[in-house]
């Protein structure tokens, strides 16, 4: 519980075994005690005090620890509301926390990203977010267009002193320095956005070529199911498995044929369009049968997107090879393997990291973006920072010039908070879970 009144509520219900006043209690502390209604215990409970404004809210704040299960839980529940409690909106710790000045906004949301974290990495990015190094970034930027905009009102007020030789110096070079700072957190975004989403990968083939058995050697497990029958995968299959840190988002498709089953049709259709889609193709083919009309219509269909050439069933005699220049022409990166065996999946995970460069992401030394409105935001700045450029070159007053100088500190202000209206904060907060 949170808020003004949470300790009233919780000394209607709480018995500690060694009873104290409120005032006595210290912040940061565990009281041991009973829950009760009518006299009568409910559940044997631990109960943490967090005193204003050392709280997660900066309000009073208690934790209710009981035993698990979910009688007892809804029990306790169901006293705190009789009590005068009200159930919290999906956020509002959190947002209490942001409209109680503890957290910015873009600390808020890194809440929710460290909760749905797929991978290490991804809340690692969460963490150093919370931690305020992306709020570090924008407050220095915002603060070297500060430290000009004062000059700048200066010289607008005072023009009979004539520094403006000067303030335009000092301006183009505080422009130059704020985009590129600016366009290095947007290009961090392609990285960002690999961490938290993942890399959407589609495996497509023909029938029979093993792309449910390669899904499977990837999972370590029988997900799909694998026949000697053609046309098996009739839908999508899709699973998560981590490659370097990074979510790999696997869809397994119908393999492409002509097919005269309608059902058969609609997935073969579905893959196509999958394939279309994806980040990463993973083109499988039975290099133990010569490229058939199926084959090179697949090589055609990925001709112009990132992709891994898989020949499968390397432990039979070959009779496609990895200097096929069919296969060369649309991607270079070609893995000899066979699924049924398990052998060369390692080097599709190592193929995926180079294609990608996963390795070259830094956590340690990056701030990275992950969030597609802070990334509208920055290229709102970045437009604002081209748009003062563009009124300097043609000789605009100092005046007009600073009205885009502080469209750039409004933009920064709207991904930290600053400035950022009801309706953005209550559509942020409703992606949170119940409560937190």
């Amino acid at each position: 519980m949170s808020g003004e009144k949470c300790f009233e509520v919780l000394e209607k219900m709480f018995v500690p075994k060694n009873k104290k006043t409120i005032e006595e209690i210290k912040g940061y502390t565990i009281k041991y005690g009973n829950i009760v209604e009518n006299g009568e215990i409910v559940d044997e409970v631990l109960v943490s005090y967090f005193k204003a404004p050392k709280s997660y809210t900066t309000e009073n704040m208690c934790e209710i620890n009981s035993h698990g299960g979910n009688i007892v839980v809804k029990k306790i529940l169901e006293l705190c509301l009789k009590n005068g409690a009200d159930l919290a909106e999906p956020g509002e710790f959190t947002k209490r926390a942001f409209l109680n000045g503890r957290i910015d906004l873009l600390q808020a949301e890194s809440v929710i990203d460290v909760i749905n974290a797929k991978t290490e990495r991804e809340a690692k990015t969460g963490i150093k977010q919370l931690e305020g190094f992306l709020s570090k970034e924008i407050a220095e930027i915002k603060q070297e267009i500060m430290d000009v905009m004062v000059n700048i009102e200066v010289a607008i007020d005072y023009p009979e002193y004539d520094v403006d030789d000067v303030t335009n110096k000092q301006i183009s070079d505080m422009l130059d320095s704020v985009q590129i700072k600016l366009e290095k957190l947007e290009k961090s975004f392609d990285n960002g956005k690999m961490i938290k989403e993942g890399i959407k990968t589609v495996i497509v083939g023909r029938p029979n070529a093993g792309k449910s058995s390669l899904l499977n050697a990837i999972l370590k497990e029988d997900r799909a199911i694998v026949t000697q029958y053609e046309g098996t995968t009739r839908d999508t299959i899709e699973e998560f498995v981590t490659v370097n840190g990074i979510p790999l988002k696997l869809v397994d498709t119908a393999g492409i044929r002509d097919a005269k089953d309608e059902v058969e049709k609609i997935g073969i259709e579905k893959s196509r369009e999958m394939t279309r889609e994806a980040d990463l193709v993973i083109a499988i083919f039975d290099a133990s049968e010569e490229l058939t009309k199926e084959d090179l219509e697949i090589l055609e269909l990925i001709k112009n997107k990132k992709a891994i050439i898989i020949l499968n069933k390397n432990d039979l005699n070959q009779k496609i090879d990895e200097h096929d220049q069919r296969l060369i022409k649309v991607s270079p990166s070609i893995i000899k393997i066979s699924a049924l065996n398990k052998t060369g999946i390692e080097d599709i995970y190592n193929e995926i990291s180079k294609l990608f460069e996963l390795n070259e992401i830094n956590l340690d030394q990056e701030v990275v973006i992950t969030n597609i409105r802070h990334k509208n935001l920055i290229n709102k700045a970045i437009e604002s920072v081209k748009n003062a450029r563009k009124t300097m070159e043609e000789e605009m007053p100092l005046d007009i010039i600073a009205i885009f100088i502080k469209d750039i500190l409004e933009d920064l202000g709207n991904i930290t908070g600053e400035i950022v209206t009801e309706d953005i904060i209550d559509e942020i907060f409703s992606k949170f879970c119940l409560g937190k």
